[in-house]
């Protein structure tokens, strides 16, 4: 299929760029949120999103529950270390 090969290596370029930059001698994650209310996690990313945080520097987790208890959400956020030379990952804005 033509192009197939470029997109595929355009893919994998982006995926190795983020994993750089998230990597951990490059920062650190930080919970932001923990709750069982989706609306307020939706509200706290578009806060964050609303104060410039970078959308890429998010992480959203929910871990599975066994039981019939309901989920639970937790929002970190990734925050560069001083010093890590990616200072747009942790900037406020």
């Amino acid at each position: 299929m033509p192009g197939q090969r470029k997109r595929r290596e355009q893919q994998q370029a982006e995926q190795r760029r983020r994993a750089a930059r998230t990597a951990p001698d490059a920062g650190h994650w930080e919970l932001v949120l923990w709750t069982a209310d989706r609306a307020e996690l939706r509200t706290q990313v578009s806060r964050l999103g609303a104060a410039g945080v970078d959308p890429e520097s998010l992480w959203i987790d929910a871990p599975c529950s066994r039981d019939a208890s309901p989920p639970v959400y937790r929002l970190s956020r990734f925050v560069s270390d001083p010093g890590s030379g990616d200072t747009a990952a942790g900037s406020d804005g």
